[in-house]
Order: C-alpha cells, then structure tokens, then sequence
C-alpha cells in the first residue's frame, strides 16, 4: 500500500509525468498512478495528455513559464509604512488608509492588513496581531484571574 502526497508542488507532478511518458507509460496510466498516489483532486486526465503532448513535443522545463501580467502595487514599503500607521493608531479603519493610500484599492489594503501579509484582526474595536506572544498571553490571564476575583 502506498502512502498517499497531499498537496505537491505543480513542477513535482509534471516531473512525475515526464518521467512516466519517457518509460513510454499511456497517458491514462500515468493518471491513474497519479490519482492513486496524489489523490482525486490532482489533475484531470485530459492535463496529463496535455503535458505528455507537450514532452513528446520536445519541451524539458516542468516549471511554469514566465507570464507578464499586471505590477503588483505591494511592496515591503508600503507594508513597512502601513505597520507603521497602524502602531500609531490601532483605532484605524480600512477606509482612513484609503485616503491615506489613494493608489491602493481598499481590497489590497484589507489583504495586507488582514490576511497575506501583517495577519491582523479586528478585537473590541482595536487591531492586534493573530499571534500574541507569551508576555500578551499571561497579561490576558492575569486581567481576567483580577475580575474573576
């Protein structure tokens, strides 16, 4: 019985391909040794053709290749400079930081702000970070062990 590899990188998949097309391995074998190792939801059988046409084709890159699309407007200042407004005032709301930040739409911010990259949430009206440290944790317990007694 084989152990099941949740989760692989696309470039390990396609690299797994590659090496079963090279052993001259059918493309709905090779899918179905992939759904069997990789699990249901890996890649659609009409994918592997696909990739196998494209090895047989002469292609060697399994990674993907470069693509131009549009700039992304984060950058480590912008989430330096929104840290720093928010340490200065964890009273803020998205749309202050839209005026202050006119080229950034209120989507991204509250990406930046919430989820991708400075992991904060909303608590009793204040922002604070998802993680608090042991220091914040025993601050916690001590608050609420004083109006417990």
């Amino acid at each position: 019985m084989f152990k099941a590899i949740f989760d692989p990188a696309d470039c390990e998949v396609r690299s797994v391909i590659r090496f079963l097309n090279t052993k001259n391995v059918k493309p709905a074998e090779i899918h179905s040794q992939l759904v069997e190792i990789y699990g249901e939801n890996i890649m659609t059988d009409g994918m592997v053709r696909k990739w196998v046409r494209q090895f047989n084709d002469g292609r060697t890159i399994v990674h993907d290749e470069a693509r131009s699309g549009r700039p992304s407007v984060v950058n480590d200042g912008l989430v330096a400079k929104l840290n720093e407004k928010i340490r200065e005032n964890s009273r803020f709301t998205i749309r202050m930081f839209c005026d202050e930040f006119p080229q950034i739409s209120k989507t991204v911010l509250h990406e930046i702000v919430k989820n991708r990259f400075l992991n904060y949430r909303k608590l009793c009206s204040r922002w604070f970070p998802k993680m608090l440290t042991d220091v914040h944790k025993t601050k916690g317990l001590e608050s609420a062990l004083a109006f417990l007694t």
